[in-house]
């Protein structure tokens, strides 16, 4: 008797464990770890993950596995327990940790069907079963007697493939492709036969005799000018035959991409790169820290790296900030490796991500570069992975599981024996930290590679601008740099630091700011569709007219959006042309894509935009930097606002004289004596670090300390209030004397979609059972949770505090 465990996909604490399941005479010879099957669990049928095979079950009765989803593992075995350990460390469900591994086409509903690929003749069985045609219903192999084996089998052959259909669309594309049947001394001989009135039969059979290779039908049509209804008479006659072949979807076309061939490296890039190319030939762990300001060749030193890599045969992962996976990245990656890359972010359909992921599964590609969630891809023979730029906050995946790619990657290095680089101009403390202690490797460029100077930072304190009577977003310093940079013919990047200040809408009579009824935050002003939004509930309402409180006409929107500093360019500089890249226009697929190429062919003067500017873009011919609100996001309430603002202001200002021509930078500020704006303007990283190190110290913060966020929700107010009171005071009793538990106390955003939030957080310095305590308390509240609409989220390593 075989048994298999699954862990089952129902959102329940209680049901987080593994469930025993008969698996069927039929399935016995193909089930294998890392499969999904469906099961039944009580009246329903579910599905589920298979983590385990064993001989025999502890329970007398054990229902049988109802349905296979799988022919080939999704999961690998390492994956399997990378995901139980995800699962244990952000305090999530086991379900919760192993869809994040998988592309979103397999969380969905679909029918499977299989597709015949070839015309030579399968197995007696499996001819019965297509019965002359192309494509079955996957229900029909089911009602079958056939061993699941042969069609395994057939599959590893690649006599035939499977193609889900998701909601009724087709997550695999596949061609027609022909080619001749007979010898080309038979096809000669049948074309003497054919009547001369069938010119366009003798057409498409003369073209086969002189170019006998497979060719796509579509192809064939284009160059003769022919169609299906010729082709189908030489079919017929068996003078031609015709197969189906699986098409990647393939968002990037290949021949797009010039060869590139590696670069020269500089003393440092060498010196940086040899301790990672020791690693590699050692097939050892360790956690590299490319410490390199912007412009220092850091992707250089990853590619060469990466060439090692495959020259012994091995894999690689990329990540890189979802933002700067611009068409520069990819470009950089698919110029030196070909065809050997996949890449996965948010911008490809879901088919093309589902494709990009299967060509990892069956080993068709060897580096796969990508955003967040590429971490998890299906290598099983991982020669390094890197970070670019490591201090970016969306490496953190912000709902359940609340990873943080750097810690899986370094988990998934110390399993494959590789080394783990982290790349940044502008690290974040705890990495910084780690390397000045040697926990990593430490490797610093400071030099860019053109041996040019950064470009010079100049600070205008807009407190004096207003004084001096410019009421103006746009500096008279800012304004004459923009005006002689144009004349020149050279472009400039706008940065707008938008997070946390938006436009609201308030009332100059009464003071009174229009908020969302069901979120404690001002609702955001949308010029275009004359709309007030909530950013967290999507609540909206008309613009008012009149002050809902005291009735007074001069009601008006307060704050800098993109759409507002563009009328205000067009106002000021009508001659300029403006590229604005910000949510709104980068909403459709490839916008984003679009904007950057029409500015790089340099059709226009200015690109504007918020923090998607900021990163790993590379134009020769832009040297004015400006930043709007530098310190706009000093003041939220977040311990890491001030090396957020510095990693900007850095990152921001490599945009500029990255080539031939020198860059300059304007920072505007309210705040310009802050240590962070200040030292940014220097490129001081070490010095902001030590001073910045110095008030974490003082405060009690990470690097020093641990932190932990426990959020209670609920709609009654009185409720979470006292829950979060008893979560306090079970920690209390369990902690250690040197842990601080802080709370409770309302979140940032107190209340968000009619639910009131509160939390505490826990500052540590050594807890070793902390997840342990966690995890009872919450067991202790599972009933609430079940039955009153309660919410208790846990974030062991919070980063937005909000």
């Amino acid at each position: 008797m075989s048994i298999a465990k699954v862990i089952v996909d129902v959102q329940a604490k209680t049901i987080n464990q593994t469930f025993d399941y008969l698996i069927p005479e039929r399935f016995q010879d193909i089930l294998s770890e890392g499969m999904r099957v469906v099961v039944p669990f009580g009246p329903r049928k579910i599905t589920g993950f298979v983590v385990g095979i064993k001989d025999s079950s502890d329970f007398d009765k054990v229902k049988p596995i109802i349905e296979v989803l799988d022919i080939q593992p999704v999961l690998t075995k390492e994956l399997l327990k990378l995901g139980k350990w995800v699962a244990e460390d952000t305090l999530t469900l086991y379900i919760n940790a192993y869809q994040a591994m998988l592309p979103q086409v397999l969380k969905s509903q679909y029918k499977k069907e299989i597709v015949r690929n070839t015309l030579e003749p399968l197995s007696p069985e499996l001819e019965d079963l297509f019965a002359g045609r192309d494509v079955i219903g996957f229900e029909e192999f089911e009602q079958s007697i056939i061993p699941y084996s042969k069609l395994q089998k057939a599959l590893q052959n690649s006599i035939i493939s499977i193609n889900y259909l998701v909601k009724s669309k087709i997550t695999k594309k596949f061609v027609t492709i022909l080619e001749p049947n007979k010898e080309s001394y038979l096809l000669e001989e049948a074309l003497m036969d054919l009547s001369p009135n069938a010119k366009k039969q003798r057409q498409v059979l003369s073209f086969f005799i002189r170019n006998p290779d497979p060719i796509e039908q579509t192809k064939l049509f284009t160059i003769l000018n022919s169609n299906r209804t010729v082709v189908k008479a030489l079919l017929e006659k068996k003078l031609l035959k015709e197969y189906k072949k699986e098409e990647y979807r393939n968002p990037y076309d290949e021949n797009a991409f010039e060869k590139t061939l590696p670069l020269t490296l500089t003393a440092q890039q060498e010196e940086a790169l040899n301790p990672i190319k020791e690693k590699i030939n050692q097939s050892k762990h360790d956690v590299f820290l490319v410490h390199g300001v912007t412009g220092s060749g850091k992707t250089e030193i990853y590619l060469q790296a990466i060439q090692e890599v495959l020259e012994q045969g091995k894999e690689a992962i990329v990540l890189v900030p979802e933002i700067a996976l611009t068409p520069q990245m990819v470009k950089r990656f698919k110029g030196r490796f070909g065809d050997k890359v996949a890449v996965m972010h948010s911008a490809l359909s879901s088919g093309e991500k589902y494709d990009e992921w299967r060509k990892i599964q069956m080993k068709k590609v060897q580096v796969v570069v990508g955003a967040r969630s590429a971490i998890f891809a299906p290598f099983e023979n991982l020669g390094i992975i890197i970070i670019d730029e490591e201090h970016e906050t969306t490496y953190k995946q912000e709902d359940q599981p609340r990873y943080h790619a750097r810690d899986v990657a370094i988990k998934r290095g110390q399993y494959h024996n590789c080394p783990v680089v982290l790349g940044s101009a502008t690290p974040t403390l705890e990495s910084f930290a780690r390397a000045k202690k040697g926990v990593y490797k430490l490797a610093t460029l400071d030099k860019r590679t053109n041996e040019k100077e950064m470009p010079e930072v100049e600070i205008v304190d807009m407190r004096e601008e207003l004084h001096n009577g410019n009421r103006s977003m746009f500096s008279t310093r800012l304004k004459e740099s923009m005006e002689s940079a144009i004349a020149r013919g050279e472009q400039i990047v706008l940065l707008l630091n938008r997070r946390g200040y938006s436009t609201f809408v308030m009332c100059r009579e009464c003071g009174h700011v229009k908020q969302c009824p069901h979120c404690d935050i001002a609702l955001t002003y949308h010029k275009r569709s004359n709309q007030l939004k909530c950013h967290y509930c999507s609540y909206e309402e008309h613009m008012p007219r009149q002050c809902p409180e005291c009735s007074s006409d001069s009601i008006r929107y307060f704050g800098t959006g993109t759409q507002r500093v563009e009328e205000s360019l067009n106002e000021l500089m009508p001659h300029a042309r403006v590229i604005r890249m910000d949510v709104d226009t980068t909403r459709k697929k490839g916008s984003h894509e679009k904007l950057l190429t029409s500015f790089a062919k340099r059709e226009a003067d200015i690109l504007l935009g918020t923090q998607m500017i900021a990163k790993g873009l590379d134009f020769a011919n832009v040297t004015l930097v400006g930043v709007l609100t530098a310190d706009s996001m000093l003041h939220l309430p977040d311990f890491r606002s001030s090396e957020k603002t510095f990693q900007l202001l850095t990152q921001v200002s490599g945009r500029a004289g990255r080539h031939e021509l020198p860059g300059h930078v304007i920072v505007q500020s309210y705040t310009p004596d802050h240590y962070s704006i200040q030292l940014a303007s220097h490129y001081d990283y070490n010095q902001f670090f030590l001073r910045e190190m110095q008030i974490r110290k003082t405060f009690r913060y990470p690097p020093y300390v641990y932190l932990s966020l426990v959020t209670v929700s609920h709609p009654n107010h009185v409720k979470v209030v006292q829950i979060t009171q008893r979560i306090v005071q079970l920690l209390l009793k369990v902690v250690g004397e040197d842990t601080v538990v802080l709370g409770p106390t309302p979140s940032p955003i107190a209340r968000m979609k009619d639910r009131y939030r509160y939390q505490c957080m826990i500052k540590y310095k050594n807890e070793p059972n902390l997840r342990k305590y966690l995890k009872k308390i919450i067991d202790q509240f599972a009933e609430e949770v079940r039955k009153e609409d309660l919410l208790i989220t846990i974030d062991m390593q919070p980063y937005h505090l909000m």
